[in-house]
């Protein structure tokens, strides 16, 4: 009842603070914010991924200015990469998936240490920063690109995050959260990589609430 109950209050806050700062304002759209080598973000990316050492993981939660905003402090994680995956289209823009026509999620990249933290520790915080119980999106971000999914990239992943998801349904969540297949990710635009951190905000949807303690 406690988990519900501040789910309820943080999506009506959320929903307050969407209608001023949303996350599909101008600052998103500002020509002079765009990264002059978009790639480069990408191949960072790819770089530690390839570490022998190091895992991924694949997140969609609403807005991925929030996502990033707390996975990038989370401890064990070395890089995180906003995006987008899911859609039929390849190297989609920021306009091609909010219009919705391409079919693509926004989402978060994650990559960890295995030897200081695990999987099921990221899908625990993703679970825990969002509300896997909206079924439109996240908060007043409404449509596909805002919906909650887990992009699992294999059968270990899928089955820790149905666990979870198990998990909040015995606690009385009706979890809306969608299990796919990772696909291929596009990282998105540079002005999008690392939002708040360079606009010295935080989230404003966004919220940690503790759901499995």
């Amino acid at each position: 009842m406690t988990n519900r109950l501040l789910l309820t209050a943080a999506t009506l806050l959320c929903t307050f603070a969407g209608t001023i700062y949303g996350c599909g304002n101008t600052s998103k759209n500002d020509p002079s914010n765009t990264n002059s080598n978009p790639t480069e973000t990408m191949n960072q990316s790819e770089s530690n991924d390839t570490n022998k050492h190091l895992e991924t993981a694949i997140f969609a939660g609403g807005c991925f200015w929030g996502m990033q905003y707390y996975f990038e402090k989370a401890k064990g994680v070395t890089n995180t990469v906003v995006g987008y995956i899911g859609g039929h289209i390849t190297n989609p823009t920021y306009e091609q998936v909010c219009s919705h026509t391409s079919g693509h999620y926004e989402a978060i990249k994650v990559t960890y240490d295995p030897s200081v933290t695990n999987y099921e520790a990221m899908a625990k915080l993703f679970f825990d920063i969002h509300d896997p119980t909206q079924t439109d999106g996240q908060g007043p971000d409404i449509g596909e690109q805002y919906m909650s999914v887990v992009f699992y990239a294999n059968d270990a992943q899928r089955q820790i995050a149905q666990n979870l998801i198990n998990q909040l349904t015995k606690k009385g969540l009706q979890v809306a959260t969608q299990l796919k297949m990772a696909t291929t990710f596009y990282p998105a635009e540079g002005y999008h990589q690392h939002h708040y951190d360079h606009e010295g905000t935080t989230p404003y949807c966004h919220r940690f609430i503790d759901k499995f303690n």
